[in-house]
């Protein structure tokens, strides 16, 4: 298998704190992919390494092999699949392909691709424990997703309304996806917050936020018509 920039990102994991990509028998990178994990400093393992001698419970006991009700919460360390945290990665997983199918109806393609890289992001973050950084999407910053999604009238011409059959496809599908987001959010409170109400992962409940936020300015702008999007979408 040759592996392009975009897979190695998406199979990197957590071996006893680091980052590392295990590279099959056989497999190759890209150039654009190897002088990414060289610049990141991301070691490459053989892949015969990746499975542990042993895995680890979060109560602090161990499992000499993965019983098949369990899987990786990160690195080797083994919880029950219906843990909040695994929950979340399965809402996420249908986020991303509500967003592929927004996709294929062809418009807002590359705003589109934006959220997804984004939503795929929050999955590395959570595994790899690592600050989620950016959330700016299509030109807007927080600020600016907050005032066109409160304020629709003002930037598109377009007030809030609900979404029906006659609004055709592009919009139905946009809707999908952002209520797919609000649940992938709200998994992520199940799974991000403590018994006192405080987020362990503000910066991932906060990008989820923005995506659903920015999804629903995509129906907006769809909504309002090209000729009164000042966008020019």
């Amino acid at each position: 298998m040759l592996y392009s920039l975009e897979a190695v990102r998406d199979n990197i994991r957590n071996r006893e704190g680091k980052r590392v990509f295990y590279l099959g028998k056989g497999d190759q990178l890209t150039s654009e992919a190897r002088d990414y994990l060289c610049r990141e400093r991301i070691d490459i393992l053989p892949a015969t390494l990746a499975k542990p001698d042993s895995y680890t419970l979060p109560g602090g006991g161990t499992l000499s092999q993965k019983p098949e009700h369990m899987t990786h919460l990160y690195g080797n360390t083994l919880v029950p699949k219906n843990h909040p945290r695994i929950r979340f990665r399965g809402k996420i997983d249908t986020l991303e392909s509500e967003l592929i199918l927004c996709q294929l109806e062809g418009a807002y393609t590359g705003e589109l691709r934006q959220i997804l890289e984004l939503v795929r992001r929050l999955i590395a973050c959570d595994v790899l424990r690592e600050p989620v950084g950016d959330t700016e999407l299509c030109g807007l910053d927080a600020e600016d997703q907050r005032k066109h999604s409160h304020f629709p009238q003002e930037y598109y011409g377009q007030p809030h309304f609900m979404p029906e059959h006659t609004d055709g496809p592009v919009i139905a599908r946009l809707n999908r996806a952002r209520c797919a987001a609000r649940e992938a959010e709200l998994a992520g409170v199940d799974a991000f917050v403590d018994v006192d109400g405080v987020p362990t992962r503000p910066d991932i409940l906060q990008a989820l936020n923005r995506v659903s936020s920015m999804l629903y300015i995509l129906m907006i702008r769809a909504k309002a018509g090209p000729e009164r999007n000042v966008y020019g979408y």
